[in-house]
């Protein structure tokens, strides 16, 4: 997962240096950052982004703690120090070359008190961006040998970039014009400084393979090339997209390497499930969430307390802020014993060892590999565009009414992940099942860029194109994730019965078999009986579409019985020997010997 935090001067940038860039350990004022980053065992940080080439910096360069004070912590130039010498030698007064190396509008500019908005005089200077692989992948990190321990942090590093990528090109905006009304895309890229982490906060060090992406907030206008501040607001949209991007470029990565599978698993009854390694022993996922443990016991009272005070569960939106309050309120101090990687997997096998046995531990490879081998078996990772795009908007619209494209291409791009379970994507195709939704399944609402649901493609006769999914969004006794999945269920059952109509309707038949009126694909509406003569929604779902197969079938059954047997009356009354029934009707340029083909008529078969 991806969680976003601001770094903002004073405090802010105090926690970056003395916390963030030393593993989130404690560092001690006057120590050197190598000299503490040694003592932490983390290694030192790096510089990613395409920006990087206008500050003069190469991907892969490590972090010094200068160029993280002039760039991060006051928004000017990483190599400040150089530039001013330069202008002071060329006759420049100190102001001058000062302010020659700031980059867009100087911090001292926000602190001034003529500032009229309190978010100005408060700016932000990084956007600290946490990157957290699943937990059973903590679990084999921390565990399992060094070669394994060392593919997984590829993988990590390989879709933590990935995703920093897609964000550099795909969202991030620069804002212009007075009030930062206007914004288009960065002219360069993003520059940031990543910083790898290896274990939790919790009193009681717990496995945490993670990386602190720190984003500098300032970036390049593409139509004059000067400096100004990254969009908030665009970074903080597209946040869960970001996140279901890396959690499926992960997977990919480690089954790519070390053939493992991925499946689901329910972490609250009636939430999304979340992907976990096939064959990683539950009980090793208490054993490293203790920290995860102190906030959903938090969670648990918090929501409560909500629903008691607004009398109905929380969305989407407001389940988050609940989770981060929770974070807050269970948040341990800082730990002051400082371990190398090294000391803490020994330490880490030792607990497990103690409390699940030394089986447990050191078959974790071994049962991956198995269990992969069983869900290959009785999985087939093939994607259908058409069945991912009904899946994507009937759990999108139920869960928001509502949204916008980066809520369908999150909701895409969890679909890939559960239906691939680790297998590569092909390139763009969370795009094109955006894409689908948007073409096929949504009409416009309101003034802004939101639309809803459209489902008249798939029921045409319907006068309100809303009418299969409205009675499910009223059940309350069920969560809106089980309901955004009976939604897509019956949009499922809705398409292959399409299919199947269109299958049948494309093969020839040796006989035109006559279906009752009573029998329809497609059930109208009844009444209740009351006065106001109101029609209930028709019934929709796998068992309607399974009844009507099974009255088609039986219909044809009957007519074949009695055409059979008035064939067999005619042939006694006429004293002619029985034929064999003719297997298949040829095709139309054919035509078998003693047929002959009329319009409208067929003699030598049954109209």
């Amino acid at each position: 997962m991806i969680s976003m935090s601001p770094v903002r001067p004073g405090a802010g940038v105090r926690y970056l240096f003395r916390g963030v860039m030393v593993g989130d350990g404690h560092r001690a004022v006057g120590t050197p950052l190598r000299a503490a980053q040694d003592e932490a065992g983390v290694p030192p940080g790096v510089w990613k982004g395409r920006g990087l080439a206008a500050l003069g910096l190469k991907a892969g360069d490590v972090v010094t703690e200068r160029q993280a004070e002039l760039l991060l912590g006051e928004g000017r130039h990483p190599d400040a120090d150089r530039i001013e010498r330069e202008l002071l030698a060329q006759g420049k007064t100190s102001e001058q070359a000062r302010r020659a190396t700031v980059l867009g509008r100087p911090i001292e500019h926000n602190r001034s008190p003529k500032t009229d908005k309190a978010k100005e005089r408060t700016p932000w200077l990084a956007f600290d961006l946490v990157f957290r692989p699943p937990p059973t992948a903590h679990i084999a990190w921390a565990l399992m040998d060094d070669e394994h321990r060392v593919v997984l942090e590829l993988c990590d590093g390989i879709a933590r970039d990935k995703t920093l990528a897609w964000l550099e090109a795909s969202v991030a905006e620069i804002r212009s014009k007075a009030g930062g009304k206007q914004r288009a895309r960065v002219k360069d890229g993003l520059v940031v400084a990543v910083f790898r982490h290896y274990e939790s906060r919790a009193t009681e060090s717990r496995p945490l393979l993670h990386s602190h992406a720190v984003v500098s907030v300032r970036a390049r206008r593409p139509h004059d090339g000067k400096w100004g501040n990254l969009s908030a607001d665009s970074l903080m949209t597209h946040i869960v997209a970001a996140d279901t991007l890396y959690t499926l470029l992960f997977m990919e990565e480690v089954t790519a390497r070390l053939g493992w599978a991925w499946e689901p698993r329910e972490v609250t009854p009636g939430r999304r499930p979340v992907m976990d390694i096939a064959g990683i022993d539950r009980r090793l996922i208490g054993w490293q969430s203790t920290r995860r443990q102190q906030i959903e016991d938090a969670l648990s009272v918090i929501t409560a307390r909500y629903e008691e005070r607004q009398g109905h569960e929380p969305g989407e939106r407001a389940a988050y802020a609940l989770a981060c309050q929770a974070a807050d309120q269970t948040r341990p101090p800082k730990r002051t014993e400082l371990l190398s990687l090294t000391e803490l997997r020994t330490r880490w096998r030792a607990s497990a060892i103690r409390a699940f046995g030394a089986c447990t531990v050191y078959r974790l490879a071994e049962r991956a590999r198995a269990a992969a081998a069983a869900v290959w078996a009785r999985v087939r990772p093939v994607v259908d565009v058409v069945l991912a795009a009904v899946d994507v908007v009937a759990v999108v619209y139920v869960m928001r009414g509502a949204f916008a494209r980066h809520h369908l291409l999150a909701e895409a791009r969890r679909h890939l992940s559960y239906v691939l379970r680790g297998r590569r994507h092909e390139p763009g195709l969370d795009e094109r099942i955006v894409q689908t939704v948007l073409d096929d399944h949504t009409r416009p609402v309101g003034r802004g860029r939101r639309v809803t649901a459209d489902l008249r493609a798939l029921y045409p006769r319907d006068t309100e194109d809303q009418a299969v999914l409205r009675p499910l969004t009223r059940r309350r006794t069920a969560t809106q994730y089980e309901r955004a999945r009976i939604a897509a269920d019956a949009l499922a059952a809705r398409v292959h019965a399409a299919r199947r109509a269109e299958r049948l309707g494309s093969r020839p038949r040796p006989y035109a078999v006559a279906v009752p009126a009573t029998s329809r694909s497609r059930p109208r509406p009844f009444r209740d009986g009351r006065k106001d003569g109101r029609a209930l929604e028709p019934e929709t779902g796998v068992d309607a579409v399974e009844r009507t197969r099974q009255t088609l079938e039986a219909a044809a059954a009957q007519v074949a019985a009695t055409l059979q047997d008035s064939r067999r009356a005619r042939e006694a009354a006429h004293n002619l020997r029985p034929q064999p029934a003719p297997a298949a009707v040829p095709p139309p340029h054919t035509q078998q010997p003693g047929t002959q083909h009329m319009p409208g008529r067929t003699i030598g078969g049954v109209t």
